[in-house]
């Protein structure tokens, strides 16, 4: 084979081994056309914070895995789904996979328990999970949550939650949501319904998918919100915790009915909701889009009550209650209903140039109207007037300052009024005053 020959398929070769980098698998890129949505949720978030009077935490995105195996050491999220990091010399650290257990750990640590109660605390921020990436879940993703903390056992901070979580919703012009609620019982009388639930699964284990034979033992609540087909036709006929909560239990989760029923908050009872975290207790929700189609048919936020996590983290007796929404998934739901994100405000000015001297010019003028507050576009990588008026044009701009090597001799600019076409030369010191005139 001659040498041209081997150096042709060598070339090949290389061709197709070559590797395109690209984002990690479950975890995405969000480009400039998604930020108007992304602004949008974050705007939103914290407007409601604000009108709910929630104060604004930010935990770091890495924790020590202590603080999440010391809420509960046999769920997914601990066993499965944590991103580990190496670090020299210290504890194991892990990319945090949810938001509550960090948030009680700050609270502990800061002795926030000796402020005013109960703290009402907001965050947003990303979430790492190893899980396998599906619409609406991602290894990489964004939650905007509320907890509070500390203060008295009252339904009315179940309430507060869910309304919060409704309202940004709400406020994100979402449509036809509905509340799904639970009551996942306390320490008095969970046990005896794990007991019941055990049971009747004990003959069924030959039935059920492998990851609810491996939860029966540990974490029967679990088989509850298993998606296997067979498992929700065998779950069709298991107990319900609803019918055996203790009368404080029946009493709390009926309180915080009333109150969303005071509200006008749409709600279902869901016997089998449950959550996926230990440290749940009392009153659980979801929030889903009622009758949703498959493309959107996930929760968009969720939480619960939590009175033990706090001991279970080594702090003091503390009543919590919190919930999430995850952001991504509130962004898919806006795109298939068809909504906006945030507007963004389209520039009044568009700087035109011909030739260097102008276009450095330029580069003046645009700072000198952005200190003045008017917003400016302009295509310093164009040179051609014609194909710059049309970029003008696709701006919506009102105005086009037009200068050409004359008007930087002569000092003066030309302003070109984009609706009627009438042009008007006025001097360069006096641009910003001439331009406020003008929009």
């Amino acid at each position: 084979m001659s040498k041209i020959k081997k150096s042709a398929k060598k070339q090949i070769k290389a061709k197709k081994e070559k590797i395109v980098i690209q984002s990690p698998k479950g975890m995405r890129d969000v480009l400039p056309a998604d930020q108007l949505y992304w602004e949008k949720v974050r705007k939103s978030a914290n407007k409601i914070a604000d009108s709910f009077n929630f104060s604004r935490i930010d935990t770091p995105i890495m924790e020590s895995l202590e603080v999440f195996e010391r809420t509960g050491e046999a769920t997914d999220i601990v066993e499965k789904q944590m991103y580990f990091v190496k670090a020299k010399g210290e504890k194991k650290l892990v990319l945090r996979p949810e938001l509550t257990a960090p948030v009680m750990r700050a609270y502990i640590q800061h002795g926030l328990a000796k402020m005013p109660q109960p703290m009402k605390l907001f965050y947003t921020g990303p979430l790492f999970r190893y899980e396998q990436p599906q619409s609406g879940r991602f290894r990489q993703h964004h939650q905007a949550g509320f907890e509070i903390l500390g203060g008295a056992f009252d339904s009315i901070y179940d309430a507060l939650v869910i309304l919060t979580l409704f309202r940004l919703l709400e406020e994100l012009r979402i449509k036809n949501l509905i509340v799904q609620i639970n009551s996942i019982g306390c320490r008095t009388c969970r046990p005896n319904y794990v007991k019941k639930l055990q049971e009747y699964y004990r003959n069924k284990k030959d039935k059920i998918c492998k990851d609810c034979r491996q939860r029966l033992p540990v974490r029967p609540l679990r088989l509850l919100d298993c998606k296997n087909e067979t498992c929700i036709q065998i779950k069709a006929g298991a107990p319900l915790i609803i019918d055996r909560l203790c009368n404080n239990c029946k009493k709390h989760l009926q309180q915080v009915l009333e109150h969303l029923d005071n509200l006008g908050v749409p709600y279902s009872i869901n016997p089998y909701l449950v959550r996926g975290l230990d440290y749940y207790n009392g009153p659980v929700f979801e929030i889903f889009i009622e009758q949703a189609p498959s493309e959107i048919n996930f929760a968009l936020a969720s939480g619960g009550r939590y009175d033990y996590l706090a001991e279970m983290m080594g702090g003091g007796k503390t009543f919590g209650i919190g919930g999430g929404m995850g952001m991504e998934r509130a962004i898919e739901v806006m795109k298939f209903q068809q909504l906006s994100g945030l507007a963004k405000g389209e520039p009044k000015v568009f700087l035109v140039h011909i030739g260097d001297e102008a276009k450095k010019k330029n580069l003046v003028i645009f700072e000198e109207l952005r200190k003045a507050g008017i917003k400016a576009s302009e295509s310093f990588g164009k040179e051609s007037l014609k194909s710059q008026l049309h970029s003008a044009d696709k701006a919506n701009a009102a105005l086009s300052l037009i200068l050409g090597q004359k008007e930087v001799f002569e000092e003066t600019i030309i302003i070109r009024n984009m609706k009627t076409g009438v042009q008007e030369t006025v001097p360069i010191s006096k641009i910003v005053d001439e331009v406020k005139k003008r929009i």
